[in-house]
């Protein structure tokens, strides 16, 4: 289809170098979230770093997930070593909470860690530094003074605290534990399958989000047992392996490019997102939530995105 008006001049704009950020007279024309993606430059887009990126592979598929050393160093850390220790494979997904989390680990408590750590400090928040980038949401947030994107995370800001946190949103891979605080350390990991709980924010450590393979994991069977619990062994779902992508011979990778949110091309996103100029929408907004605006990610070098 031909491009729009709207986005015909987006591009000679940027193409120009002639905005900092995204004119609202271009967005108030019509651009839509596909006009903004079919616009973006290849700078626009980042790779998924292999050394911080989990395969969880099911009988189904595979789940890929990317980690996030930046808010919790330990945690993350700690699961790549029991990665390499081969802790989760043959484990079971043993709890599918219907609109809420899909967990995995040992629910017997009876695999060794292999020199790994059972738990940790809890890393629920991280002092705020200049070097995590932040792009800030321009809309109201219940739950933090700020809240923004980070690296193509979801996250948020107290900026009299000066502290920074990840955000339940869909998609956000965390570290269950007990009622103490310092009671997890990435042996049980839960994936938000539904509206984002974010009363958990700052309550557990959250080490990442997932990039691919959600679908495997939304329409996984509902627990039956309290909390969404698989009540018969028999049940669980079965966890072939998890494995560091940066550990598989490059053929065997799922390489991934992630939307940049640092750029004028992510701004645009934003705000065709707040106000949806799609055709069926009779009114727009002026606001989105937080855990309602898409992170595209898409195949490295093929420009499909999903």
């Amino acid at each position: 289809a031909a491009l729009s008006s709207a986005l015909a001049l987006l591009l000679s704009l940027w193409g120009a170098g002639t905005a900092a950020t995204p004119p609202p007279a271009i967005l108030s024309r019509g651009a839509t979230m596909t006009d903004v993606l079919a616009a973006a430059s290849p700078s626009d887009w980042r790779p998924n770093d292999p050394a911080n990126t989990l395969y969880l592979e099911l009988d189904a598929g595979r789940v890929i997930m990317e980690l996030a050393p930046a808010f919790a160093p330990q945690h993350v850390a700690n699961i790549k070593r029991l990665v390499a220790a081969r802790y989760f494979d043959g484990l079971a997904i043993a709890r599918v909470q219907d609109n809420f989390v899909v967990q995995w680990g040992d629910p017997e408590n009876q695999r060794s860690t292999a020199g790994a750590a059972r738990t940790l400090p809890a890393e629920f928040d991280q002092p705020d530094s200049p070097e995590v980038k932040f792009t800030r949401l321009p809309d109201v947030d219940g739950y933090a003074p700020q809240v923004g994107f980070s690296n193509g995370l979801p996250m948020a800001r107290d900026p009299a605290r000066k502290r920074i946190w990840l955000t339940h949103c869909y998609g956000a891979l965390a570290v269950g534990r007990d009622n103490a605080p310092e009671s997890g350390g990435g042996t049980e990991l839960y994936v938000v399958i539904g509206h984002a709980p974010r009363q958990l924010d700052r309550n557990t450590t959250i080490v990442g989000r997932v990039l691919r393979g959600m679908e495997l994991l939304a329409s996984l069977p509902r627990g039956a047992a309290p909390m969404g619990f698989y009540g018969k062994r028999e049940e669980r779902v079965a966890i072939r392996s998890i494995r560091l992508a940066a550990e598989l011979p490059v053929e065997q990778r799922t390489p991934l490019e992630v939307l940049r949110t640092d750029t004028p091309t992510f701004d645009a996103l934003l705000e065709a997102r707040r106000n949806r100029r799609d055709e069926w929408y009779v009114r727009q907004s002026g606001h989105i939530d937080l855990c309602n605006v898409p992170i595209p990610v898409r195949d490295a070098g093929q420009g499909a995105t999903y």
